[in-house]
């Protein structure tokens, strides 16, 4: 943790260095031989720290040390973080004083009070880089008496290269999944023999899915029964040239020199034409079908008892390959776990050194994570044990404190998500909960013994706590060192925060607190917290926010959802430039936000979902470029109101905001002219996720029929019911899920829905949902040659569609990738598909999962039918 807080130090010093000179805006003077020499002996430091970390754990003098060093880090960190935030808010006066109209000059002159305010800070701040570098240079003179070995270099993750090799005695409990995996193999299981056997192993990482590959690799019949075998590890990136390249040398069994994409695939045709091989694709990550489709192509002139055998995290690299049978991996059984634990970790010893033991292995995973993952792991130790955390919330924390270093590549969330992954592959985190919609994980749980670990490592920074009026004359003790904080209130109030100190706090979390007043303690408790990165009131029972929440100079993560009694918003908070993530979803009552929202430069998320009072936004909303969610932009008559105010709409700018990646557009509009906002409303082309709610037009705006939003994954219309047909959603090419809700004049769904493309529709659609479609009587799909529609295609569900009279016969195929259809509140289309009776049972009892709501449901149907295929083999 020690190594992950002088990294952050470290690049923020160098930012803002840097962001001094590139601006020619010096703040602080006087202290250019201090930041030498701090940045040096940080640098020094840090190398030592690997050795620091592992030793601290048997040496207490060594623990006390990084302990100062921890907390001296911390105080860096406030400082310069200080000085960071001086110079953005020179940056925005600057570019306030430019915007301001000429004729008011005196308005550009700064008054001498502000002048006073700036040499007060500049000075303090200078104050502040001194004494920390003596502090500082005391803590590393005491480190010479520990003779601490430099570390190595800091490393990134890194995935593991696997073989076919496996060591037979290391494994439990996966019979029952290698006798299912080789019936599908050897042909056991085929009831047909489709051009390409793809058979994917999906599951979490460190399930076990490449064991499972090994076994059935290495397995005696599959040995006799395929005359070549080929393994490769895939991993990410999937290069094509690198994966044909090790398929050529696997088998000829020699290097391969050839470098052109197109040589080494003739190599492969020629060495596979007809035999009866087995490729094993281990851990894949791409979804992208291109890249696929270079290494697909090139085995089709095999023996059609060939089989690929795929191993994947991701339910889309399933459904994009077309596979052919998936194989869902699950935890191994307590007692198998228990088994294999002990035959790895105790090697013979005494059980009663288990938990030991077990802390042990923790130590080992913990040493061998990267430096930046670290530190993102140790913050978890703030939520309290067993509760369930938001893996979007995480990562936004994490955000929030630094964590996550971008660069010209790669945005901090997506970084994030990463690191995520890679604890959640080392299970790290277990109770993995993905969304629906999605194969990311959206929630997790830590595991007691791991959740003490991470306390372990920050036992001095972290901690949470149930706070009643018992307890409340000790929580000064957690508090005198703590830099982040989960509290709990039952059953009291804040008002003993008089008597803590706080002031050192980056993260305060408050839990549910419905029993427990807090709104008149807050204004007393804003007094303590001035170095918060994060403040969480969510479900409080806030009325207003006080005002002083503008002195939060560092503050990054504000979370006020669901505080349903909240009214307004004070204008102070438009001086946190720091912002990142402003929530407000599900506050009921609040009816308008602060005036200069557009101050917020660092704003990347603005959550205002189910705001139902909440009318229009503020206009400065269009200078905010760092904008990745907007969950809604109302476009109402209280707000940005009708033809009139078109100017306004297009000064919102949302087509330059080419960081907007998810975007609600709700519109609630009297009269009419709404094509004219919808067009000034187009996003930029960089958009992912798009809703449109309430557009009441006759016409879709343009760049809805021109399908410009050529990088949009997800896609809702809802209550848009005045139109009579489909817009022409079948162009967007990498459209993954769509869902269309109350578009009640439609009563024809046809080519126009398909689009213009003569060689493929909706190429990566994967969810397909119509919701109360009152008027829709027919759905046809008219195939055209050599046009592939939907090809990608695996849930459907129409829902309260009463009128449908039928599904199109072309999506329900058997050899589409369907894996299920539901059908609820729409009756005519449940009698025609009911299970065994209906008219039209036959063509979708082929589809894995199909829940019809009167016949049985889909458990007890997918048990029924997988009875049925048993007897018959």
């Amino acid at each position: 943790m020690a190594d992950a807080l002088l990294f952050i130090v470290l690049e923020r010093l160098s930012s803002v260095i840097e962001l001094q000179l590139r601006d020619e805006l010096t703040l602080v003077f006087g202290v250019d031989s201090e930041i030498q020499s701090l940045t040096h002996t940080l640098r020094s430091i840090r190398n030592v720290l690997e050795d620091a970390e592992r030793r601290q754990v048997g040496d207490k003098s060594v623990q006390d040390w990084l302990e100062k060093l921890k907390d001296m880090a911390y105080q860096m960190d406030d400082v310069v973080d200080e000085w960071s935030t001086a110079v953005l808010r020179l940056q925005i006066q600057g570019a306030e004083n430019v915007s301001t109209s000429k004729e008011k000059v005196s308005s550009c002159i700064p008054s001498p009070y502000l002048c006073f305010r700036q040499v007060a800070s500049r000075r303090d701040i200078a104050l502040k880089i001194k004494g920390i570098k003596q502090q500082l240079d005391a803590i590393d003179s005491e480190r010479t008496r520990f003779n601490l070995a430099p570390s190595r270099s800091e490393e990134q993750p890194q995935r593991l290269i696997t073989t076919s090799a496996i060591d037979m005695s290391e494994v439990y409990g996966r019979d029952m999944d290698i006798d299912t995996i080789l019936g599908h193999l050897l042909g056991k299981n085929c009831q047909q023999k489709p051009a390409l056997y793809i058979v994917s192993i999906i599951g979490t990482g460190g399930m076990g899915k490449t064991t499972l590959a090994q076994l059935a690799y290495s397995h005696p019949e599959v040995k006799g029964h395929f005359e070549e075998r080929i393994w490769v590890c895939v991993s990410d990136p999937f290069d094509p040239i690198r994966v044909c390249r090790a398929i050529v040398e696997s088998l000829q069994k020699r290097p391969c020199y050839l470098h052109d994409l197109e040589a080494v695939q003739q190599e492969i045709q020629t060495c596979i034409a007809r035999k009866k091989f087995l490729l094993v694709l281990d851990d894949v990550w791409t979804e992208d079908y291109r890249l696929w489709e270079q290494l697909k192509n090139t085995l089709d002139n095999a023996a059609v008892e060939s089989r690929n055998l795929v191993t994947t995290r991701k339910e889309s690299v399933v459904m994009m390959m077309g596979t052919t049978y998936k194989h869902l991996i699950r935890e191994l059984s307590p007692q198998h776990a228990q088994v294999l634990f002990h035959k790895i970790a105790f090697l013979g010893k005494n059980r009663e050194k288990e938990e030991e033991l077990k802390e042990t292995a923790l130590l080992l995973s913990y040493y061998d994570l990267p430096p930046p993952i670290k530190r993102c792991f140790s913050y978890c130790a703030v939520f309290p044990k067993d509760s369930m955390i938001e893996v979007d919330k995480l990562i936004k924390l994490w955000m929030a404190q630094g964590y996550l270093n971008s660069d010209a590549s790669k945005e901090m969330e997506t970084i994030g998500r990463e690191y995520f992954e890679y604890l959640a592959a080392g299970s790290f985190f277990l109770d993995l909960q993905k969304d629906d919609d999605d194969d990311n994980i959206v929630r997790c749980k830590m595991h007691d013994i791991v959740h003490d670990f991470a306390k372990f490592l920050t036992k001095n920074e972290c901690f949470s706590m149930e706070v009643d009026n018992e307890n409340e004359g000790r929580i000064d003790l957690f508090f005198k060192n703590s830099r982040h904080a989960t509290l709990t209130l039952r059953n009291g109030n804040l008002n003993f925060v008089s008597m803590c100190d706080m002031k050192n706090l980056h993260t305060l979390l408050l839990r549910k607190t419905f029993n427990s007043p807090i709104f008149g303690a807050l204004p007393n408790l804003f007094q303590y917290l001035t170095c918060l990165r994060a403040l969480d009131l969510t479900k409080t029972s806030l009325r207003e926010l006080p005002k002083e929440v503008g002195e939060f100079i560092h503050l990054r993560y504000l979370n006020l959802s669901r505080c349903w009694n909240l009214k307004c918003l004070p204008e102070t908070i438009c001086d946190l430039c720091n912002l990142q993530t402003l929530n407000i979803d599900e506050c009921g009552v609040l009816k308008k936000l602060p005036r200069v929202m557009g101050k917020l430069i660092s704003l990347r998320h603005l959550c205002n979902f189910d705001n139902i009072n909440l009318k229009g936004l503020p206009k400065g909303i269009g200078i905010l470029n760092s904008l990745q969610t907007l969950e809604e932009f109302i476009v109402s008559s209280d707000g940005l109101s009708e033809v009139e105010n078109v100017e306004e709409a297009e000064k919102a700018e949302i087509k330059n905001k080419v960081h907007l990646h998810h975007l609600t557009l709700k519109f609630d509009l009297k009269g009419r002219g709404r094509k004219g906002l919808a067009e000034a409303l187009q996003p930029h082309v960089n958009l992912k996720s798009l809703k449109i709610w309430g557009y009441g037009d006759i016409e879709w705006p343009n760049w809805v029929m021109r399908s410009s939003l050529t990088q949009l994954k997800n896609l809702t219309l809802k209550n848009c019911g005045n139109f009579s047909c489909m817009p022409p959603l079948g162009a967007l090419p990498i459209l993954e899920k769509l869902k269309i809700r109350g578009m009640d004049s439609v009563k024809y769904i046809g080519s126009e829905f398909l689009g213009l493309s003569s060689t493929i529709t909706f190429p990566k659609l994967k969810r397909l949902s119509f919701h109360h479609m009152k008027a829709w009587e027919r759905w046809e799909v008219k195939e055209v040659e050599e046009r592939s529609i939907m090809p990608c295609l695996s849930y459907l569900e129409i829902y309260g569609c009463q009128k449908l009279e039928r599904l199109p016969d072309h999506l329900l195929l058997i050899n589409t990738p369907m894996q299920k259809l539901v059908i609820s509140k729409s009756n005519t289309l449940k009698q025609r598909y009911r299970m065994d009776i209906g008219e039209d049972w036959h063509k979708v009892s082929h589809i894995p999962k199909v829940e019809d709501n009167l016949g049985a449901d889909a458990a007890v149907t997918t048990l029924i039918r997988s009875f049925g295929e048993q007897r018959e083999r």
